[in-house]
């Protein structure tokens, strides 16, 4: 079995929302960890945990932020945490996965399947060996608990349901 975790300084958790209909406002969480096992070198195997603290978002925007944080979004006094636990790992075809798994924000628990890109395993100048990965997802605020919107004065929505997640995620061999 081989043991792996994030390398947070070289890693990224990201997401975007629609505002308004018309433009991608963009995030990040700041504060993460994970830990990946396997038994296999092309990680096919893998299994997962991944935590976020919730109150470390970052939309560039501390008013934003604050309210993000609050009861109407991640309640991140309530739910310091956002986990992900995988179920499966499928191989698709080179060098792409399908990977399966339970997403737990606001403490409210559903499945969610990420498209993985893995881009390959080196060693760095100091000798460790490093894993790359791309993933991409997507999901509805709602089903988590994320109801906060509001209307213009056209009837239009401020924000909408879906999320799209974007992470380049570098692993260090442990």
């Amino acid at each position: 079995m081989t043991n792996w975790k994030i390398d947070e300084s070289h890693s990224e958790i990201g997401f975007k929302v629609k505002h308004l209909m018309i433009t991608n406002v963009s995030g990040y969480f700041t504060r993460f960890s994970g830990s990946i096992q396997t038994e296999s070198e092309d990680f096919h195997d893998a299994t997962i945990s991944f935590e976020a603290a919730a109150d470390s978002i970052d939309t560039q925007n501390q008013q934003r932020d604050e309210h993000l944080r609050n009861g109407e979004f991640f309640d991140a006094t309530n739910h310091p945490k956002i986990s992900f636990t995988s179920t499966k790992v499928k191989k698709i075809d080179g060098e792409k996965y399908k990977l399966l798994g339970n997403l737990t924000i606001k403490g409210q628990t559903h499945p969610i399947e990420l498209d993985v890109e893995h881009s390959g395993v080196t060693v760095d100048p100091w000798g460790q060996h490093k894993a790359g990965f791309a993933l991409k997802g997507r999901l509805h605020r709602t089903d988590y608990g994320l109801r906060w919107n509001a209307t213009t004065e056209a009837g239009g929505i401020v924000l909408s349901d879906e999320v799209k997640l974007n992470m380049e995620i570098q692993l260090v061999k442990s």
